[in-house]
């Protein structure tokens, strides 16, 4: 199945969406946007946890 999330799913003022096959890839393209697009979000256990609840499969 597909996993997918969007900035939108947490509530976010942003148009992203990623999918991927595997959560780890998933989490790789949701660091990366992450890290250029929302600095105020500190990558930790807890928001890693949280973020990770979001994804959805299709």
């Amino acid at each position: 199945m597909t996993k997918t999330i969007s900035c939108s799913d947490a509530g976010k003022d942003c148009k992203w969406s990623a999918s991927s096959d595997s959560e780890e890839e998933l989490m790789k393209k949701v660091t990366e946007h992450v890290l250029a697009e929302h600095k105020e979000i500190e990558l930790n256990a807890e928001s890693i946890s949280s973020i990770k609840s979001l994804i959805k499969e299709i």
